[in-house]
């Protein structure tokens, strides 16, 4: 699946209005994915508008919308970094989404397998 540069409105969308109805955006229409290996380590965060809710959710592959890039992209896309999606769940606020994977290879851009491997602020004892 290639990058998409021209992002869909919620009403565009396919993704099931009822599911749309739970989310709670951000004001540029996103809400926060957190990505976690079924292992329980979490690997990384993302965000996804509807659209890439409904990519996840029907191609069973990590998409998400890339504020710096402003398009679409699939994890593993271009680094074959692939996530194999298990399972996606909305938090009780609906403003986030935890997304569960099977994750080959590195989930981080810098190389490492997760993106929370280099800077620990508190660490216990």
């Amino acid at each position: 699946m290639t990058a998409q540069s021209v992002r869909l409105s919620a009403a565009e969308s396919a993704l099931d209005p009822a599911v749309a109805a739970r989310l709670k955006r951000d004001a540029d229409g996103l809400v926060c994915a957190v990505v976690q290996s079924r292992a329980g380590e979490v690997l990384m965060v993302g965000w996804m508008d509807d659209e890439a809710l409904h990519r996840t959710l029907t191609t069973g592959r990590g998409t998400y919308w890339s504020r710096s890039r402003q398009e679409y992209w699939v994890k593993g896309g271009t680094s074959g970094h692939v996530q194999h999606v298990h399972e996606v769940r909305l938090d009780c606020d609906g403003d986030a989404v935890l997304v569960v994977v099977d994750q080959e290879g590195p989930a981080c851009h810098t190389g490492t397998r997760t993106c929370f491997d280099s800077d620990v602020l508190l660490a216990g004892s």
